[in-house]
């Protein structure tokens, strides 16, 4: 009986920190970048395929014209720059987070293997929302699921810097743990692409007649909405800086002054 209550016991131990193990970070971060080579290599595959024109068709529809033939397949090219955007700024996204992650757990790793398995239907996305015809219905279907494979790509990477501040002493560099210089900059980063894509989705729900100008509005906009978070990110930080003192200052004369005054005073 006590052996089993002791085998028991153990069994439990090893499958509650069996996830806080730790897993090599170098081949954590391997595995993701060769995932996000082989995805963006997969887009051009396929634009390649589908989307060159044939050389009669521009001899005889577009009278030799090149360009004119091209401009056929711009919604084409426009999804695949859009996607390829998506997947730059994913990766971006993932080096920053595992540049202030010094050690690396099994449900991280598991985090970052659920995330992976959302960017490699990325390709999957880019051929819905460029095959089906535009303002209809199917098209917005497409959109949507371009939106919610979005979404769980961004909101796993989320979960593992979540799990990362779970036990920060251990696995985040000091600069990014509560309180320091990237803190606030990583969570809006990390927070900005399941906002947007969120966000675009239930857009695409309320106005589907816009849906196609906003999905693209979307995949336009967050790169530059990147470089304003960074610069909101540091004047918020300068004014909380410079509010802070002074607040402060504030404590400190009001502790003087009490303590010059009498106690019956004090109390009145």
């Amino acid at each position: 009986g006590q052996r089993d209550e002791e085998e028991e016991h153990h069994s439990l131990e090893t499958f509650t920190f069996y996830l806080s193990e730790p897993l090599s970070k170098e081949r954590v971060e391997g595995f993701s970048d060769g995932v996000y080579a082989i995805v963006a290599t997969l887009l051009i595959l396929d634009i390649c395929e589908d989307n060159v024109p044939d050389p009669r068709e521009v001899g005889e529809k577009f009278h030799g014209s090149l360009l004119e033939a091209l401009s056929v397949y711009g919604p084409n090219y426009l999804a695949y720059f859009g996607s390829f955007v998506t997947i730059g700024l994913l990766w971006f996204v993932h080096h920053s987070l595992f540049l202030y992650v010094t050690k690396a757990t099994r449900l991280m790793g598991l985090l970052n293997i659920l995330s992976l398995a959302f960017i490699g239907g990325l390709p999957l996305a880019y051929q819905l929302t460029s095959e089906f015809a535009e303002k209809s219905y199917n098209e917005i279907e497409a959109i949507q699921v371009s939106c919610v494979t979005t979404f769980f790509a961004s909101i796993f990477q989320f979960a593992i810097w979540t799990t990362a501040l779970l036990n920060e002493r251990e696995t985040l560099h000091p600069f990014a743990r509560y309180g320091g210089k990237e803190h606030a900059f990583m969570f809006a980063k990390l927070a900005l692409y399941p906002c947007v894509s969120l966000g675009t989705f239930f857009l695409t729900c309320l106005l589907s007649e816009f849906s196609t100008a906003i999905f693209h509005l979307m995949q336009i906009v967050i790169p530059f909405a990147f470089l304003a978070l960074r610069i909101f990110v540091r004047v918020s930080l300068t004014v909380i800086k410079t509010m802070m003192p002074l607040s402060r200052r504030k404590v400190v004369l009001l502790e003087e002054e009490e303590a010059c005054l009498s106690p019956t005073e004090t109390l009145s």
